[in-house]
């Protein structure tokens, strides 16, 4: 298995890969910078949102991208707040983008 980067160096690189993409994109709960764990809103500029969270395989180990909220903005940002209440340490980055693109599908952040 593969080392895994700290929090804050992931989090650096895929604001980097989502500028270059023209998907604005915002910090708004800094997490902590070596393990904090990641939740991705996606804003879709209509009224919705959908909010991504990476977790573990257990048996396996190997980690994916998962669909954490879907539905009214308003609702999947109460979902955030209510994660982050529980765990001070989560970064949680917002994104703006009609089409939900999050590029948490690409080689180097799908795992």
């Amino acid at each position: 298995m593969a080392p895994r980067l700290a929090s804050g160096v992931w989090v650096s690189a895929y604001l980097t890969r989502l500028r270059l993409a023209d998907i604005p994109a915002y910090v708004t709960a800094k997490g902590d910078p070596q393990a904090g764990a990641v939740v991705v809103k996606v804003a879709l500029l209509d009224g919705s949102a959908r909010a991504y969270e990476r977790r573990s395989d257990l048996m396996t180990g190997a980690r994916a991208w998962i669909l954490l909220a879907e539905g009214p903005e308003a609702e999947v940002d109460a979902l955030v707040l209510r994660t982050r209440g529980r765990d001070p340490d989560l970064w949680v980055i917002e994104l703006e983008d009609r089409r939900g693109r999050t590029l948490l599908d690409e080689d180097g952040l799908r795992d």
